[in-house]
């Protein structure tokens, strides 16, 4: 199985995740004193993974011919993004040592060995790794090495590295998880602002999930990110740097991140000499918030606030550094350059000092556009937030104007406590955006795009359901060749005969509901399999034709109510087949239990044995699978139709319009008339109430059930800390 065929990345991710955590918890050791030594496994993994690749293309090309032969160098493998590995640096190697062999210092010479010969990453990867247990080294190296991973590309392991940094970061590990930004914002802030040329900047650069991001959004426009930005960083943390370095050459990126405090020092110059400031093209950053500390004599006068100092309290600092940041990010653009950042919810508002600069700043023009995001996308931090963004080339007509966007009611809930956007939601908040910048072509696009996904979701729900009836026809024939044994003794013993009742009472109504299952099934494959001549009919018009798509979106309405109710109907014979199962499986067990001597007696066992319960039960299960895939099938369907639902009942013209709770277009004088305030809420108003008629009550009480299992877990752990406190005060 190669990398390109890993449909379960996701779990991949968790079973690495609990292994690797499992060994961190069997070693007393923290969050953060675990962190770097299992990102560095992970970067060697892959780095070993690249170069295994590299060195394949290579030797292929010398038997070609198309490459001499001769000893290879480095430039051969870094042009294929990869590193010229020594044998010692090689994870193959280190899962080769002798038992005996010091596996710490082998890791801590592996590390040395690559950052002598790869300068970006001098002085970044860990080194520790004397410190640990041989046995603990040799099982961490061991969760990383399956066949599977072996084979894994850029792609995954990218994945995986971030999915670590997550993790880490929910933990709160270096400096309270402030490394990383949810990727969920930093794809919005991607999205608006489109990095794709040009010097791309984070001055508060974390652990590189800016430059991370910006290359998956090049990569997606079928580019070669190194050939198109350079990547300059700025990052106050040694160690947060070496994440960011790591992280980068796991995706096989390269960057310029220096060691520095923004408050004070501008240390970066582009390759021909000039300052970083005034030449960015694409500034990003999630900056911490709310600062107060800032000496206010140490920037007074500093070029990149052409606004003035925000406010200065009676200490001489700078009451509150956010309004440093913005003016910051603006200052470092180029006259064409765009700036998306996360900001304090709080900044948007703020007054005083502040407010003058926001009224300076909104006057320039530059102003774009302004997301909401609510509570809970944070892992370390439950606060609300901002997304700002800056456009210096907006055209005149908009020069005046910013999209206000409230996303506070666009969410999708990961656990109780952390939330995030879906790629669909990334995507309908992206194309209010286009609407907003007049791109209807790229909203147009996007909505094709839904439709010709939900016709090959359609078309793909026959060929689950042949296997769903398939197993439960098979189920119910088992039963009833079983019951109709039972039933042919005239009488079963007494203690069976309440079994055999439920049973054929069970049976009767698993049967009801197939025949209303088999009718609605066929009328609702007929409607599918109309709306695909539909949209076969429509060609290529409905990529380009609002009016066309409606009407596409449209045939499926009549059908999304067919596609819930048979999701309904596919669980409820799945509980009635578990229901009759049961049943069986009872009958059966009291059948066995009678004894006797005579051909009734023998007939009576005869008839128990007809149920072979290792089969029943087999089938059962492979009866879950089938009704598992069919609905997920189903529910494909009709999330895809509510996406283009979404979108066609708020922009019916597919142009931009004021959506109340959603967005609004600004002007100046709005902005001058609400104090300058900035935040998207106090513009956008109230949505209307909706009735969500995808309301799964037993979906939401299962929820419910779940955050109380976690509420009183959080609640015994609290219970025993304060325990332990108390103890510790003698009291």
């Amino acid at each position: 199985m190669t990398a390109n065929a890993f449909h379960n990345i996701a779990q991949i991710e968790t079973s690495l995740w609990e292994a690797a955590d499992q060994l961190r918890a069997n070693s007393n050791l923290t969050a953060t004193e675990y962190s770097m030594p299992v990102l560095g496994v992970i970067f060697l993994r892959h780095a070993t993974n690249r170069y295994q690749t590299a060195l394949q293309a290579i030797e292929a090309a010398q038997a070609a011919g198309t490459m001499p032969k001769r000893p290879l160098v480095k430039g051969d493998f870094i042009k294929r993004r990869a590193l010229l590995l020594p044998e010692a640096a090689r994870y193959d190697t280190l899962m080769n040592l002798p038992s005996e062999a010091n596996l710490g210092g082998a890791l801590v010479a592996a590390m040395n060995a690559i950052e002598a010969d790869f300068a970006p990453l001098q002085g970044s990867l860990p080194k520790d790794y004397d410190r640990f247990d041989n046995k603990l080294l040799e099982n961490l190296l061991r969760c990383f090495d399956t066949e599977d991973l072996r084979q894994a590309t850029g792609d995954v392991f990218g994945r995986i590295y971030e999915y670590f940094l997550m993790k880490f970061a929910m933990q709160g590990a270096q400096d309270n998880g402030e490394f990383f930004t949810p990727p969920s914002l930093v794809q919005t802030l991607v999205n608006i602002i489109e990095p794709d040329h040009g010097v791309v900047a984070d001055l508060a650069c974390g652990s590189g999930g800016m430059f991370v991001q910006s290359s998956h959004f090049i990569e997606q426009l079928g580019q070669e990110t190194m050939n198109r930005v350079t990547f300059y960083g700025q990052e106050k943390t040694p160690t947060t740097i070496r994440l960011a370095k790591m992280n980068l050459a796991v995706h096989g990126l390269e960057g310029d991140i220096k060691e520095a405090n923004t408050f004070y020092a501008d240390p970066h110059r582009l390759q021909d000499g000039k300052p970083l400031w005034g030449n960015v093209d694409f500034m990003m950053a999630n900056p911490p918030f709310n600062v107060d500390k800032v000496d206010a004599e140490k920037v007074t006068g500093d070029r990149r606030l052409p606004f003035g100092l925000p406010g200065v309290n009676k200490d001489k600092h700078v009451s509150n550094g956010n309004y440093l940041w913005i003016s910051y990010f603006h200052s470092y653009l180029s006259p064409t350059g765009r700036a998306g950042f996360v900001m304090s919810s709080q900044a948007s508002s703020a007054g005083h000092g502040e407010k003058e600069v926001r009224r300076k700043l909104v006057e320039t023009g530059d102003v774009d556009v302004m997301v909401a995001i609510r509570s809970n996308f944070f892992y370390t931090r439950t606060v609300p937030c901002e997304l700002w963004h800056f456009d210096r080339s907006k055209p005149a007509a908009r020069k005046d104007q910013v999209l206000m966007l409230d996303a506070r009611n666009v969410y999708r809930k990961v656990t109780r406590k952390i939330y995030d956007f879906s790629p669909e939601q990334q995507a309908n908040l992206s194309a209010i955006v286009w609407l907003y910048r007049g791109q209807q072509s790229r909203y147009l696009g996007l909505v094709h795009g839904y439709i010709t996904r939900l016709n090959t979701e359609a078309q793909g729900v026959d060929a689950t359901l042949a296997p769903l009836l398939e197993r439960l026809t098979l189920s119910q024939t088992g039963l009833k060749t079983f019951n109709k044994a039972i039933t042919n003794l005239k009488a079963a013993p007494q203690p069976a005969q309440e079994s055999l009742t439920a049973l054929q009472a069970a049976l009767a109504e698993q049967s009801q509901a197939a025949q209303a299952f088999i009718t609605d099934r066929a009328s609702l494959v007929t409607g599918l399999q109309a709306f695909g001549k539909t949209v076969a009919a429509s060609g290529t018009k409905a990529s380009t034709d609002n009016a066309s798509q409606i009407k596409l979106s449209q045939s499926f309405d009549q059908l999304a109510p067919a596609v819930k109710g048979l999701v309904k109907q596919i669980d409820l014979l799945y509980k009635l087949a578990v229901r009759s199962t049961q049943q069986a499986l009872v009958l059966a067990a009291q059948l066995s239990q009678h004894e006797g001597k005579s051909d009734k007696d023998t007939a009576i066992q005869a008839a128990a044995d007809l149920l072979d319960r290792r089969a029943t039960n087999k089938n059962l299960k492979q009866l879950d699978e089938a009704r598992h895939a069919t609905v997920e099938q189903l529910k494909a369907c009709a999330y895809t139709h509510r996406q283009v639902v979404w979108l066609q009942e708020r922009f019916p013209k597919a142009e931009m319009q004021d959506v109340p709770g959603l967005c609004k277009v600004v002007s100046r004088a709005d902005i001058e008339a609400a104090d300058w305030s900035l935040t998207p809420g106090r513009y956008v108003g109230v949505a209307p109430a909706e009735v969500d008629e995808d309301f799964d009550f037993e979906q939401t009480l299962c929820d419910i059930h779940v955050e109380l299992a976690d509420l009183n877990r959080e609640a015994v752990e609290l219970a025993a800390k304060i325990q332990v406190n108390f103890e510790g005060l003698g009291v």
